[in-house]
């Protein structure tokens, strides 16, 4: 696995100290580095890129003006001098927000979640060719479950409940990690403690949405991404 990066930086110090932390890392490459975001936009659109290291303190485009003008976004970990931007970034769905001066223990933390996310996301390519996912049900036995059986998942702390068309099945896992390994156009997190198959939906009404005659409560904080997904779905 490589993994492929891009840094965006108006600092040069803040290039070097990244760049010397990547190259702790094996299977990790610098595809390209940019001082100011505007040069890096036709990048951005042309090439592929699996991660971005942002400042979004920069002139003339700032970090949160490009994300947004993307089409298509690779996994971002945003670097700043500024702690207090910190919510505002993960509305944008950032992987990690890392405040300068960034260090190397820090740094790790947030690689290894971009690590973890790009396998989940190879896993998830090979499986999802054929419609499924194998589930560890024991240390000997490997389930196999359509996609388009799956209705809910709930989690049990750390357990999962995955509730599909032809039966329930507890595997050892967290619902962050399975939701993780889904197809982001066919299942949501709408609460903590539940994930849900997007088509398998059969109404909404206020916070609540219905499958199979049973409500499932939408949590606030995922509410109006949840609403704003199955009304472009439906």
């Amino acid at each position: 696995m490589n993994l492929k990066c891009i840094i965006i930086d108006d600092e040069p110090l803040a290039i070097n100290v990244i760049k010397n932390h990547l190259s702790q890392f094996k299977d990790v490459s610098i595809s390209a580095t940019f001082n100011n975001a505007v040069e890096s936009l036709k990048y951005l659109e042309n090439s592929e890129v699996d991660l971005l290291f942002l400042d979004i303190n920069m002139p003339v485009l700032d970090g949160y003006s490009l994300l947004k003008s993307l089409s298509k976004k690779p996994m971002v970990i945003i670097t700043t001098a500024h702690a207090e931007f910190a919510v505002q970034s993960y509305e944008l769905e950032v992987l990690d927000y890392l405040v300068k001066p960034i260090s190397f223990p820090r740094f790790v933390k947030a690689m290894n979640k971009a690590l973890k996310r790009k396998q989940t996301t190879r896993t998830v390519e090979t499986t999802s060719e054929k419609d499924h996912i194998f589930i560890k049900m024991d240390k000997k036995l490997m389930k196999k479950i359509y996609l388009d059986d799956i209705k809910i998942v709930e989690s049990l702390k750390d357990y999962i409940r995955i509730i599909t068309t032809s039966g329930k099945y507890i595997v050892h896992q967290t619902l962050s990690n399975f939701t993780d390994s889904l197809p982001a156009d066919k299942f949501i997190r709408i609460h903590r403690s539940f994930t849900i198959s997007l088509d398998k939906v059969e109404a909404i009404e206020g916070n609540c949405l219905q499958i199979d005659g049973n409500k499932y409560t939408i949590g606030r904080s995922y509410l109006n991404d949840v609403k704003e997904t199955l009304l472009k779905t439906y």
